[in-house]
């Protein structure tokens, strides 16, 4: 978001400098050096309806890059592995009855054709899922995943972000028997390395491992950015670090937009890598809901991008304060193995060649009921001063798109400002 949100002020004439805490650009879509495979920290996929990401490509001269696949999709049910994301797989599961899958497909559809958002923002994921679906078929499909998602929150989640999310995936269709992601060759490096070129080509400056400690006001204006190499003046200042985290390096916020700000609850990721020795199974996606595995689902990477290596993430999500979030490399890995032996009696530590574990502690936002009234604005009292962070992305969820779109709604906010002020 960040990136995107300055090139587009470079493209109004303005000069910018981007400030990154970390030693890459790019946030949770950055790559790293796994054993010899460059591959993103946490996975990524690409869905038909992200107009925005697709308009870019084609703007950065790199539309050629992006590939689509025919996906597959799994259920991991009490032990046995379903085919899903079809009807005839729907009409297979027979864990609950005829007349509840019907209403699952029935709530399918209704989702993908939802056009206001707004209807279902009021409204409670949980209320609103088991109405739709019957409280048994609730808790068969959804209720271990909010609960392995979100923990203590997971009966205070916005329908509305639900029902994004289940159009996203069901739009990326091409037909009600088979599923079509997209990825870029090259993984998302391809579309962050582009852009970082762009915004070079442009003048524009990115400052790597360089965090900013505070952002200083002046009687309401934005005045500079304090960095270890000291204050910096700026005209304006958009930030798009977490909103926690920017509650603590802008502590002279009006205190109205501190509240807000302060309101908003984020769940943190453990995301433990492995590299495999051979295919896990024939799945992108494998939903999972089973006593013994504490986990909402597996993503084996390699099933959506081709490549020479086996690669799954195992997603973990949970608050910082779980005690699971501060285990160790080690501990995640043995619980993982426990977790696939589960998922494919037979397989063991032997069956993995290496692991990475990564951690990001503002991974996702708690969008609550009523979340549109609960965001802050991008503008601030304070003039000259913006900020968005993932969150803005309600009622969708986290995605390349999704930070295009907010960082061109927020570059334009400051790019008014600045011509305005001339």
């Amino acid at each position: 978001m960040g990136l995107m949100c300055a090139y587009r002020l470079l493209k109004e004439g303005h000069k910018v400098e981007i400030f990154e805490q970390d030693d890459r650009i790019g946030g949770m879509s950055a790559s790293f050096d796994f054993e010899g495979t460059e591959i993103e920290r946490y996975y990524h996929f690409i869905c038909k309806g992200d107009r925005p990401l697709f308009d870019s490509l084609k703007e950065l001269g790199i539309e050629h890059a992006l590939k689509w696949r025919n996906t597959r999709m799994g259920f991991f049910y009490h032990g046995r592995l379903y085919g899903w994301g079809n009807p005839l797989y729907l009409l297979r599961f027979n864990a609950v009855s005829l007349f509840a899958r019907a209403r699952y497909a029935i709530h399918i559809f209704y989702c993908q054709h939802v056009k206001n958002y707004r209807i279902l923002d009021r409204m409670n994921a949980t209320l609103w899922l088991q109405k739709w679906l019957g409280k048994k078929a609730y808790a068969v499909f959804w209720e271990p995943l909010l609960r392995l998602k979100y923990f203590e929150y997971a009966d205070n989640i916005s329908a509305a972000w639900v029902a994004a999310r289940i159009r996203r995936v069901a739009e990326s269709r091409k037909s009600i028997w088979q599923e079509e992601l997209g990825y870029l060759e090259g993984g998302s490096a391809t579309f962050l390395n582009r852009l970082a070129s762009a915004i070079n080509d442009r003048g524009g400056v990115i400052h790597l491992s360089t965090p900013v400690h505070t952002l200083h006001f002046e009687k309401g204006v934005f005045r500079a950015v304090g960095t270890e190499k000291g204050q910096i003046v700026f005209d304006a200042v958009a930030s798009t670090v977490a909103m926690p985290l920017l509650d603590k390096i802008a502590p002279d916020m009006p205190a109205s937009e501190r509240a807000k700000i302060g309101a908003i609850s984020n769940i943190a990721v453990v995301c433990v890598v492995v590299k495999l020795t051979e295919a896990f199974t024939g799945n992108f996606w494998t939903n999972i809901h089973h006593p013994d595995v504490a986990i909402p689902g597996i993503v084996e990477y390699s099933n959506l991008v081709p490549m020479p290596e086996h690669i799954l993430y195992v997603p973990y999500y949970m608050p910082p304060t779980h005690p699971k979030y501060r285990y160790t490399d080690e501990q995640f890995l043995e619980e993982v193995v426990k977790y696939l032996s589960i998922l494919k009696p037979g397989f063991t530590r032997k069956g993995i060649k290496a692991v990475k574990v990564n951690r990001c502690r503002y991974a996702q936002t708690v969008c609550t009921p009523g979340f549109y009234d609960a965001l802050p604005s991008m503008e601030s009292s304070v003039a000259g001063f913006y900020k968005a962070d993932t969150a803005f992305y309600y009622p969708e969820d986290r995605s390349i798109s999704e930070s295009i779109q907010t960082a061109t709604i927020l570059a334009k906010k400051v790019h008014d400002y600045l011509m305005r002020k001339v």
